[in-house]
């Protein structure tokens, strides 16, 4: 019960926040401006390279409210940033608007290296027993250590929240969930040490971050 209502309340919180208005992109436009970002994140946003995001499928508001960030210097990094700040508004409505409107590719079964096998108590515990732990992670949280549920703002399937800007997850490659939450856990993502990603990672163990990133990496 009390995990329900832990749920429910950051539901009702996150319902209440105005929702922020973001210029409609037009696809084929973006199609024809993405050519600087084929090498990371592919020919239709779903990157080879597992350290590097799927973008297909995201929705819209979510990748303007970043590729704006990058530009303006909330998120920082040195690729996107110089990619970002050569972008009008424009190319940063239709680019995200094309990526939208792609459909993002399944993921095959997480396997788990060398480093994983070495790490206690992780090396006791096959992929399988990892994703179910990430499962209950993603849907209930852990009340007593004040993690909150995945689900709330990610929804049950991973598909995020439109209206709030709160990014799809489903099928996003596992490595790179494991180093957003990492970089959220300390601090090195984001400039605001009190938003809710940093809140709550920073109260995660790296096998937790590890089982609920595997976890959602098999959401389709």
């Amino acid at each position: 019960m009390k995990k329900k209502l832990q749920i429910l309340s950051i539901s009702l919180v996150l319902t209440s926040v105005t929702s922020i208005l973001h210029a409609e992109g037009n696809i084929n436009a973006g199609k024809q401006k993405t050519t600087t970002c084929t090498s990371c994140h592919g020919d239709n946003g779903n990157s080879i390279m597992p350290t590097f995001p799927k973008l297909a499928q995201q929705h819209a508001s979510y990748l303007q409210q970043q590729l704006h960030a990058f530009k303006d210097g909330s998120r920082n990094d040195p690729m996107m940033s110089a990619v970002a700040l050569a972008l009008t508004d424009e190319d940063i409505a239709d680019i995200s608007a094309y990526y939208a409107a792609q459909k993002i590719s399944e993921n095959a079964l997480p396997v788990l290296n060398a480093d994983d096998e070495d790490e206690k108590p992780t090396a006791n515990k096959d992929i399988q027993t990892l994703i179910a732990q990430g499962s209950d992670l993603y849907r209930n949280g852990d009340l007593p250590r004040e993690v909150s549920a995945c689900i709330a703002c990610h929804g049950p399937f991973g598909e995020g929240n439109k209206p709030a800007s709160f990014p799809a997850l489903k099928s996003q490659h596992a490595d790179y969930l494991i180093k957003a939450l990492t970089d959220f856990k300390s601090g090195s993502r984001g400039n605001n040490p009190e938003s809710m990603m940093h809140m709550i990672a920073k109260k995660m163990t790296d096998e937790e971050i590890k089982a609920v990133s595997y976890r959602i990496s098999m959401m389709k």
